[in-house]
């Protein structure tokens, strides 16, 4: 059985998002929370939410042990920027894009 959560239009670079992300794929739930948990990195909090909406999702709907859920896949993937502005020197303006991301945890019982 697999079950996913999705989190769009996160407020984070997928680059910066991806660095996380590959610490804890393929690890059991509990300790990919407790990873998490501990990492001091603004991806560590949002992928934390969405990995813990995903084990709820497991457990509500399909009756999943939470125990026995492993991270089968992580996805994510670049969302659309928004464009900005900055003021420079000699009446110049240079374009700032902030970036998003789209954010996919799925976990399994193996």
């Amino acid at each position: 059985m697999r079950v996913k959560a999705k989190l769009m239009y996160a407020p984070i670079s997928a680059q910066k998002c991806r660095l996380v992300a590959d610490v804890v794929r393929g690890k059991p739930v509990d300790s990919a929370l407790q990873t998490l948990s501990f990492m001091p990195k603004k991806g560590a909090a949002i992928l934390k939410k969405v990995l813990e909406s995903a084990i709820a999702n497991a457990e509500h709907n399909h009756g999943a042990d939470i125990d026995e859920l492993k991270i089968s896949r992580i996805e994510i993937n670049e969302g659309p920027g928004l464009r900005r502005y900055r003021a420079r020197a000699k009446g110049r303006g240079t374009r700032i894009i902030k970036r998003n991301s789209h954010i996919i945890v799925q976990v399994a019982d193996e």
